[in-house]
């Protein structure tokens, strides 16, 4: 690879969510930037509501509350957007895999093709820095000076990692330019049931019956997240027509 093959051109993507299983949990934020030559041109910022409660400790760790999640518009919706800004576009991300595992799942879901190249850059820090240096994306926000003022929301973390990148280009290339290097992003969907018809209505009746408020959308949910809902209603608030 020379140095005209180094890559200034693509976009940059973080993602919030629910959980760490891309089969079942659900993105709440995709932040991006487009990249042109080096210089960021387009923005991408949107929250998701997910079909299940948002975590305490996903509040705690990112500042996304419910309140936050009311008016935002489900996966269906979103997804397509951020596939659309990609384009044909490498992608870029600090743990790409992690983020394109979930985005891959939401588009199959949805029956659109995703296959993409990208670029790590916590693969490009495991391969330069020193062994004992973390890797994490705040670590090398600290080494390289680069100002994140909001880390674990998905914007923000995307502008980091894109300025990141022009650090570790300007430090590394020349002697590890490999790393530097686009791969395909190979990720496989494991298939999930959808929820059933007797669960959706057994479901609505439990909480028609509880008098429980649920924001989220039931269409969405797989059949063990399904299963998982009417267990803990059951468990807090007992079945329709039982006594405590």
């Amino acid at each position: 690879m020379s140095k005209e093959d180094k890559i200034t051109s693509f976009v940059c993507f973080d993602i919030e969510t629910t959980g760490l299983s891309p089969e079942e949990d659900y993105i709440i934020e995709i932040g991006a930037v487009k990249v042109r030559e080096g210089r960021i041109t387009e923005y991408f910022n949107e929250l998701i509501k997910p079909p299940v409660e948002l975590p305490e400790k996903i509040t705690q760790l990112t500042g996304i509350t419910e309140e936050m999640l009311l008016t935002a518009e489900n996966q269906a919706k979103v997804i397509p957007r951020f596939l659309e800004f990609a384009g044909d576009d490498i992608l870029m991300g600090h743990n790409i895999m992690f983020d394109y595992s979930f985005i891959k799942v939401g588009a199959e879901r949805l029956g659109i093709p995703f296959e993409k190249n990208g670029i790590d850059t916590l693969k490009i820090s495991r391969g330069t820095l020193s062994e004992g240096e973390s890797k994490s994306l705040s670590n090398l926000c600290a080494r390289y000076k680069v100002v994140n003022p909001s880390a674990h929301r998905a914007f923000h973390d995307a502008k980091a990692t894109a300025v990141v990148y022009a650090h570790l280009c300007n430090e590394f290339f020349a002697d590890y330019s490999k790393l530097f290097m686009p791969a395909a992003l190979n990720y496989k969907v494991k298939k999930t049931q959808p929820i059933t018809s007797k669960q959706k209505n057994y479901l609505n009746d439990l909480l028609k019956y509880h008098k429980i408020e649920y924001i989220a959308q039931i269409d969405e949910l797989t059949r063990s997240e399904a299963s998982r809902l009417i267990d803990k209603i059951i468990l807090n608030k007992g079945r329709i027509n039982e006594v405590f």
